[in-house]
């Protein structure tokens, strides 16, 4: 019976003590508060950086061809060796070149003799001669002359025959011609025979030098020099193997400078310029450059100019063909409204969103839309207004109207609020 009325008793407690709970207590004293970190949005100038991707290439490059095809003699250079413009890298088998050229030689200096002989020698021998036979001729016709003149004073007399006049005439033709002849053959010697003659000797003297300069210079093509400064970066050929005129013997990079090749969209290249300061960014290593070309032709397939960003590679730290990004500061927005970058979220609905830590101790959502980047501070076109408290860490996973605690500031280079201690 004792034990029945303790039971009873502890029954009613129990009622009581339900009945004593207020059915409209707030639910939200349940809610779990969540600790976040805010960085105040604040206005002010941001600049306007643009990035791409980018591919590396040297500044200069040279694939070098032999001009002869011949044997691999011997190497002086492997790859990755550094060389200088002019210096030898190879030589070919040149054998039969410098038998060429020696031959070629010899003809040279056959043709040289033989035209100064022509010019101090037979040229003056043959004029002498001929006036030699000029002079001769003319005593000849003087004396046939004379004889015809003195018969044909004693025919005339009668003291002498007929025929022996027509004898002294024909005597005095014939040394007419033969001195017509000389006299011509002197003039043409004082005009254009030896000149002629000098000419011919001259003409065979520098046919003979040009030949001799070509097998100098096939002989000169067996050493195969670099054109440049730079890296050898290939070397197809092996020792022995033949090096043909049609393919290339040696490829030379200098990567003392390197350029940084971008596509970037036409919207922001208008703006770039040649000359504008950029930088490259890859492996680790940063070079500062600028704006060496910006392409006149849009590409139709993605609507991009390609613009060439070059710097000095002290060190030679970048390598060729590694993928870098490029920024140029195409100039500053100003009177922005600028958050932390950590500030934005990816919104379920698309875009994205930031978190605003509320007076009322709740996070809200707003939708935003995100303009130009600066290192770790981001443009906000809409949805912040400058002194908006947005959530920078302990955003992430919330819901709109949850409850949050703010803990500190977060951020780099954003304004702390007067409030927050």
């Amino acid at each position: 019976m004792q034990k029945t009325v303790v039971l009873f008793a502890f029954g009613w407690s129990l009622v009581f003590l339900a009945c004593s709970t207020k059915p409209g207590a707030d639910a939200e004293s349940t809610q779990p508060v969540t600790p976040v970190q805010v960085a105040v949005a604040k206005r002010g100038n941001i600049a306007h950086i643009v990035t791409a991707e980018a591919v590396l290439y040297p500044l200069r490059q040279a694939n070098i061809t032999p001009k002869i095809s011949a044997p691999v003699q011997k190497f002086f250079v492997q790859r990755g060796d550094h060389v200088r413009e002019g210096q030898l890298l190879a030589v070919l088998e040149d054998r039969d070149l410098q038998a060429s050229a020696q031959e070629s030689k010899n003809l040279y200096q056959q043709a040289e003799a033989l035209y100064e002989n022509t010019r101090a020698a037979t040229v003056p021998d043959d004029f002498i001669r001929a006036k030699a036979d000029v002079q001769t001729a003319r005593q000849t016709l003087d004396a046939a002359q004379t004889v015809y003149q003195s018969r044909l004073q004693l025919f005339k007399e009668g003291a002498l025959a007929r025929k022996l006049v027509d004898d002294a005439k024909v005597a005095e033709v014939q040394a007419q011609s033969q001195f017509e002849t000389a006299q011509q053959h002197l003039t043409s010697l004082e005009t254009v025979g030896r000149s002629a003659q000098l000419k011919s000797a001259q003409a065979q003297m520098e046919a003979a030098k040009a030949h001799y300069e070509s097998a100098q210079a096939q002989l000169s093509y067996a050493e195969v020099r670099s054109p440049m400064n730079g890296i050898v970066s290939d070397r197809p050929v092996n020792l022995g193997e033949m090096a043909s005129s049609g393919a290339a013997l040696f490829s030379i990079v200098d990567i003392s400078e390197v350029v940084a090749r971008a596509n970037i969209p036409v919207q922001e290249a208008a703006a770039m310029h040649i000359g504008d300061p950029a930088t490259i960014s890859g492996s680790g290593v940063t070079l500062a450059g600028k704006i060496t070309v910006v392409s006149p032709a849009v590409d139709p397939n993605t609507t991009t100019l390609q613009v060439w960003v070059g710097a000095a590679n002290p060190g030679e730290r970048m390598k060729l063909g590694l993928t870098v990004q490029v920024a140029v500061n195409i100039g500053d927005v100003k009177d922005a409204t600028i958050v932390p970058v950590s500030a934005l979220l990816a919104s379920d609905e698309g875009g994205e969103k930031v978190m605003i830590a509320g007076a009322d101790g709740a996070a809200h959502e707003s939708k935003i839309e995100a303009g130009v980047r600066e290192g770790d501070n981001v443009q906000i076109l809409n949805g912040v207004k400058p002194g908006d408290r947005v959530i920078v860490e302990g955003a992430l996973g919330l819901d709109d109207k949850s409850k949050i605690e703010v803990k500190g500031l977060g951020g780099e280079g954003v304004t702390k609020d007067k409030g927050e201690k």
